[in-house]
């Protein structure tokens, strides 16, 4: 009998189910049905599993098994507190994104009652105190952590500051009835990050207590687990793909775009150091394994906020189409497109959300004079000569012309912005992606293995 697999995405616009035969290394179904979040998400899910049980023998077995990724409800959502915006707070920003998170709010130096009362507004899941390098400035973190343990709203903190304040950050928590959680120091010396401790514990956290505040709890019941978020599990696949295993060889540097309902992700799995001679770096060293989350790109919940930026870049629509009948068309059919119109006017989009996406992701250079004349800087990843990009996400999984799509990546309009100059493109057309991840965590070569059996070469 073969060893059936079963995996489950609650994302904010679909739930959705992969099933793969380990022993044969392929993929036996993948199905998707309209997420219920609003309501209950085992709604959506019943309806999901109706569907692969139409071509999978799947039974409850196989079902106590799986394991869930989960963004439903707008996914885990964090705001980040620390001393300066360049260096402890980008720090923790860069932490909570590496971990599948949203970041909701930043804040830098001693916050104020008005700021305090602007983070409860953007109700947070988590917040993310950091600050000062070990040994360092104690005075900021220590006044922070006073602030937020006045909060009646603010439930669930992680510190990941500097060392030396610890013991006093305990005693200012202790009598407040909030869930703190200690790690150790996201920037532990000046210019080094250490951000995979900080994961764990986001993680965890939103494992342990974040998925229930959300309703999953009740499916958590019926299924093996849900072990973390969906962005997180996108980003363990980017890693396996990128680095391979020792059995398995990797497909090398690479990032992906995930272009969702919601937001469009991008990942980028490579060191992105310098490559001109005589360029400086500017600011932390950015990690490895980088994921950036642009919330006002989406291809459903968003549409409007494309169509205005199309509007400003001057990119025109099919003839006769204004921005109202454009959304309304684009909005009646769930962001599918319907006809040749609405084809044509999603790709655009969908091109547009992609590069604009990857150009926030990506490094770029800066000249400053000096008083030896001109010298450039970097500030992020250098991806200029990155061999790979992946596509990933319904808008692109079920494109009518996803490299059309996907060559919004690269180019060299500015030759400033750092991006692919000249990329393969793949696409994850199977929808796969989380999936790959989650297996990922257990059978690493078998999930590189089937993610390169139906990975798609565009071009």
């Amino acid at each position: 009998m073969s060893e059936k697999r079963v995996f489950i995405d609650f994302g904010s616009t679909f739930t959705k189910v992969v099933a793969f035969d380990l022993d044969s290394e392929t993929l036996l179904g993948r199905v998707q049905a309209p997420s219920t979040v609003d309501t209950d998400v085992n709604l959506g899910l019943d309806r999901a599993l109706r569907a692969l049980r139409e071509t999978v023998a799947v039974d409850e077995g196989d079902i106590r098994n799986a394991l869930a990724c989960s963004s439903a409800a707008g996914g885990l959502r964090m705001a980040c507190i620390g001393l300066v915006p360049e260096y402890t707070t980008e720090a923790g920003r860069l932490a909570a994104l590496g971990a599948g998170a949203k970041v909701v709010g930043s804040f830098s130096y001693e916050m104020t009652k008005g700021e305090l009362r602007e983070l409860e507004a953007l109700t947070p899941d988590i917040v993310l105190l950091t600050g000062g390098t070990d040994g360092g400035n104690r005075r900021t973190i220590l006044h922070n952590g006073e602030v937020l343990a006045s909060s009646q709203v603010i439930r669930n903190i992680i510190v990941a500051g500097n060392k030396s304040a610890g013991d006093e950050l305990r005693d200012i928590f202790a009598l407040s009835g909030q869930n703190v959680v200690f790690t150790t120091n996201v920037m532990p010396e000046f210019g080094r990050l250490d951000i995979e401790p900080v994961n764990r514990v986001i993680r965890e956290m939103f494992i342990g207590r974040i998925t229930e505040a959300k309703g999953v709890d009740r499916a958590r019941e019926r299924i093996g687990d849900v072990v973390m978020p969906t962005p997180s599990a996108v980003l363990g696949a980017a890693k396996v793909l990128a680095d391979g295993t020792y059995e398995e060889a990797g497909l090398g540097p690479l990032m992906v775009i995930d272009v969702g309902g919601a937001t469009t992700d991008v990942y980028s799995v490579a060191e992105g150091v310098p490559r001109k001679a005589g360029v400086g770096y500017a600011g932390l060293p950015e990690p490895y394994a980088k994921r950036s989350v642009e919330g006002d790109l989406g291809l459903f919940h968003n549409l409007d906020t494309l169509v205005e930026l199309a509007a400003q870049e001057h990119l025109d629509f099919q003839e006769g189409e204004d921005r109202e009948t454009v959304l309304r068309g684009l909005r009646e059919v769930l962001g599918v497109p319907s006809g040749d119109r609405q084809t044509q006017d999603q790709l655009l989009l969908s091109r547009l959300a992609v590069r604009t996406a990857v150009d926030r992701h990506v490094g770029r250079l800066e000249m400053r004079l000096t008083m030896n004349g001109e010298t450039w800087i970097q500030r992020g990843k250098d991806l200029t000569e990155l061999r790979t990009v992946l596509g990933a996400g319904g808008p692109l999984a079920f494109s009518a012309d996803p490299l059309f799509v996907l060559r919004g990546a690269a180019g060299a309009e500015d030759p400033s912005i750092l991006k692919p100059r000249e990329p393969k493109f793949l696409l994850d057309g199977r929808y796969i992606l989380f999936a790959v991840g989650l297996l990922s965590l257990t059978e690493p070569e078998k999930a590189l293995r089937i993610f390169k059996k139906y990975v798609r070469r565009l071009g």
